[in-house]
């Protein structure tokens, strides 16, 4: 089993507890490692490495744990770069989420404005991060999953010499959304997504062999009927069945905006406020585990469950210990394999996993009636990764306006300039 040096960037977050406790449960196919948490809180770093600590010795795992304020000291030497870190944290996603809805745009994290934002201040970071790596640990790969990914994947792999394989859950979660939506089994699905992260479609989609759109046509109106069902349920089904395909969830923002929209401005907090009074608690329950002779995570108290970021540690079992995984991925569609799309772009899409590297599985074009958005939201990645890297404000306004949610001009300007000046202390002076 590989024996790694492992840096986790953002290793302080409400998030890392849970991504200890997956690798942890990985723990035979990184016996002998050693794991770096870095990040900017200093006591909270303390806490996470006391919790990982208690864990692996309840579990047995010979796996190490160490933590650092100092990223470059961090990183020296590593193997592998595991990036999932939020600059500005709630705070600043509060802003991403609320500015927007002052201008009638939805406020999202990763999509429109919000999730724009979220790329400059990321891919700021990103970047120093990639010249660290350059100078300490020059063989290194980044296991990335800050967001958004998809961006962030573009912008350095573009520019960067710095090997990178970002992950999402999206197109293993999203087809299993769906078939419970319908009342189907999701064990049965045998769904390959393909797309830009989170805005992902189906090329193939089988359930127990058959055509699993048929049969969700088949159960429609029965389904749509069911009062237990949620908004974004019965949003999912109908797309579906109208797309003829497995769609991600992100994209109810596209097809459903309008009611969206009318929905957000509603409510009275915005996702990240609702996250942030959470947060106290979360911390609680991690210092109570961090002091426990056998620490357990509860889902109903830590930040997006008891297990996070599975994928990259999937990704990095199988590459360093040669298993040949076949898992979602987001890559640079070298040679085309991902049909309809420029090969200078990432795409999400399946890929074999093995000591020779992230090798893609060639997939078939998007149908044409979802096409069209994809590649539409693809040259925006483009545009935004190119000036996140490069920090232009020009080139910012620009691939900003050319976001299918902004559609305007003097929106996207008007959204710049004030979200540029509530963001300030996160971006690049140049970017202001």
């Amino acid at each position: 089993m590989a024996s790694l040096k492992l840096a986790y960037v953002g290793g302080g977050s409400t998030r890392a507890p849970g991504t200890v406790a997956s690798l942890l449960e990985r723990a035979d196919g990184f016996a002998g490692s050693e794991v770096v948490l870095i990040d900017l809180d200093e006591d909270r770093l303390a806490l996470v490495r006391r919790f990982a600590e208690q864990l692996a010795k309840a579990k047995g795992a010979s796996v190490r744990f160490s933590s650092t304020t100092d990223r470059r000291a961090g990183l020296a030497d590593c193997d592998a770069v595991l990036t999932a870190f939020r600059p500005g944290g709630f705070q600043a996603r509060a802003f991403d989420e609320r500015i927007p809805l002052k201008h009638d745009v939805i406020g999202q994290e990763t999509q429109g404005p919000g999730g724009f934002f979220m790329a400059l201040r990321s891919v700021h970071i990103m970047r120093a991060i990639c010249s660290d790596i350059e100078e300490v640990c020059p063989a290194a790969r980044i296991f990335n999953y800050t967001n958004p990914v998809n961006i962030v994947s573009q912008a350095v792999a573009t520019n960067s010499g710095v090997p990178i394989m970002s992950f999402c859950e999206g197109p293993i979660v999203f087809p299993r959304f769906l078939a419970e939506a319908a009342g189907l089994d999701p064990e049965e699905l045998d769904v390959t997504m393909v797309g830009v992260n989170h805005n992902c479609w189906s090329v193939r989609h089988e359930y127990k062999g058959m055509d699993l759109i048929a049969v969700i046509k088949e159960r429609y109106e029965d389904r749509m009927s069911d009062p237990r069902l949620s908004k974004l349920q019965r949003r999912m089904l109908r797309l579906a069945t109208m797309m003829e395909a497995v769609p991600s969830e992100y994209f109810q923002y596209y097809y459903f905006g309008a009611e969206i929209l009318r929905e957000l401005k509603a409510k009275p907090t915005t996702r990240s406020e609702d996250i942030l009074a959470k947060v106290p608690d979360y911390w609680q329950h991690y210092r109570q585990q961090a002091e426990s002779d056998h620490p357990e995570l509860d889902p109903k108290r830590s930040r997006g469950g008891i297990h996070e970021l599975e994928l990259a540690l999937d990704a990095m079992d199988a590459f360093y210990n040669d298993k040949g995984s076949v898992l979602p991925v987001n890559i640079m569609n070298t040679g085309g394999v991902a049909a309809g799309f420029d090969e200078s772009v990432v795409v999400e899409l399946p890929c074999r996993v093995d000591k020779s590297g992230f090798t893609p599985v060639p997939q078939p074009a998007l149908k044409p009636a979802v096409r069209g958005l994809v590649e539409m939201l693809a040259e925006y990645q483009v545009a935004a990764a190119e000036a996140a890297w490069s920090g232009d404000r020009k080139s910012a306004i620009r691939a900003l306006v050319a976001n299918p949610l902004v559609g305007s001009v003097a929106k996207g300007e008007a959204l710049y300039d004030e979200m540029a000046h509530a963001l300030a202390d996160y971006l690049p002076e140049r970017l202001r």
